[in-house]
């Protein structure tokens, strides 16, 4: 399994642990699953941060 994944399914079950019930805890869940994915494609080298953060400061 990539990392990529891996850190989005630990995302998401951190998520779960941290809400249920309502649809604000539905978007609760779904953003630390984004959270995760990214912090995967970061640990990948799929993103490179630098890079986006230098062409927000253009």
């Amino acid at each position: 399994m990539k990392t990529t994944y891996l850190a989005l399914l630990v995302g998401l079950f951190l998520g779960t642990i941290l809400a249920f019930g309502s649809f604000a805890d539905f978007v609760l869940v779904a953003l630390c699953g984004l959270a995760g994915l990214a912090l995967g494609l970061y640990l990948e080298g799929r993103v490179d941060v630098q890079s986006i953060l230098d062409r927000r400061k253009k």
